[in-house]
């Protein structure tokens, strides 16, 4: 029999290792990241985080902001003390963040990515700032022209035969908009300057122009390209090949007013097969490239960015987390396969992709692309 003193030492060994084992479970508690987007990420977000979190101990929390709310509550946020451990951030927005001391430096982290090569060069040449690297591509976006290809036929034109020149949109927004019944030629989002520095650059820089000096710091608005660029889309507004609507609009009928089937052509985005594809697949329609005065092309390399908000506890696990966005699998399974397009340039080429020519065009567009790099785009 054990003495009382021995059962008492018993006792209190076995209690150390069950609060010895309390303790250590508690310590393994995973963790939970924070990651803020803005609204037009939605679907691409909520998806990863729902694959992410069936798969990791980490758990990732999904926060989606309003686009025209998302840099000033981000930087309050992060000036406050409490930043979000993840941002996605539209990628012209980038080197101000960075500039403002608002992102974790993350270049030697993302260098020992073994495909750090093939990644997006404008979201790589937006995220660097006096020497540091602030943030990795998380999704690609390119501006194409949209057009409908009921309409073309409708109005005699081929619609296998998209236009190559500034004349020939001219020319086939006149015999959409003849068509009547409050079907128009041409469609832009007049007043959203964000949606126009995506679709009406193009048309300046593939017409060999630009509104900015190469560094960004200067304006280049008496470049003549400029002026020819806003007198076409003078001549097609006061014409009547744009519908009234089109002056006022801030941005929220950019794609869907695409979706009442009587607007010929418009400049729009990569992310517009998708939306089309699956909300409104009684559409017919062709994409193609923004051309320039004589028949050049260019395109906006758009998208977001992914950045470790500065003073996230969590930056290791923030980190595995965007390399997980990257790898093969994600890039192609989740981004490719419901049309979006990768991120990396070694993937552009997919099987997914081999089935709709018109995702084709979008990766040859985000490849053209350019983007402005600017401290005060906002």
């Amino acid at each position: 029999m054990k003495s009382p003193v021995g059962c008492r030492i018993v006792v209190f060994l076995m209690l150390l290792l069950v609060l010895g084992g309390t303790s250590l479970t508690l310590a393994q508690e995973p963790v939970t990241i924070s990651f803020w987007s803005r609204d037009s990420n939605r679907a691409l977000v909520e998806a990863l985080a729902e694959a992410w979190n069936a798969s990791h101990d980490a758990k990732l929390e999904v926060t989606i902001i309003p686009a025209s709310d998302y840099v000033t509550k981000v930087g309050t946020a992060i000036a406050a003390g409490a930043p979000p451990d993840l941002l996605a951030i539209d990628l012209i927005y980038v080197p101000k963040f960075a500039a403002a001391n608002q992102l974790t430096e993350i270049g030697e982290l993302a260098k020992e990515i073994p495909f750090f090569d093939q990644l997006s060069p404008s979201h790589i040449r937006l995220a660097q700032y006096e020497g540091g690297l602030y943030a990795l591509p998380f999704n690609a976006e390119a501006s194409v022209l949209l057009y409908n290809k009921k309409l073309f036929r409708q109005a005699g034109l081929d619609p296998e035969k998209p236009p190559t020149t500034w004349d020939e949109i001219y020319e086939a927004a006149k015999a959409i908009a003849a068509l009547g019944d409050d079907i128009a030629g041409f469609y832009f989002s007049g007043a959203c300057a964000g949606c126009n520095a995506f679709t009406f650059m193009p048309l300046i820089w593939a017409s060999g122009g630009d509104i900015l000096s190469e560094d960004g710091t200067e304006p280049t608005l008496t470049d003549p390209a400029v002026k020819d660029a806003l007198e076409f889309y003078r001549k097609m507004w006061e014409e009547g090949l744009m519908p009234e609507s089109a002056a006022v609009d801030t941005g929220a009928e950019f794609l869907s007013v695409f979706f009442a089937d009587n607007i010929g052509m418009m400049g729009s985005g990569a992310f517009a097969i998708s939306i089309i594809k699956n909300e409104h697949p009684e559409i017919e329609f062709g994409i193609s490239f923004l051309p320039g005065r004589e028949g050049n092309v260019s395109s906006f390399a758009g998208g977001d960015s992914i950045a470790i908000a500065n003073g996230s506890p969590h930056v290791a696990e923030a980190f595995e987390f965007i390399q997980w966005t990257l790898s093969e699998e994600v890039q192609l399974e989740m981004y490719a396969k419901k049309a979006n397009l990768p991120v990396r340039i070694d993937l552009a080429e997919n099987k997914y992709f081999e089935e709709d020519p018109r995702l084709t065009v979008n990766a040859q567009a985000m490849a053209l692309g350019r983007t402005p790099y600017s401290l005060v785009y906002n």
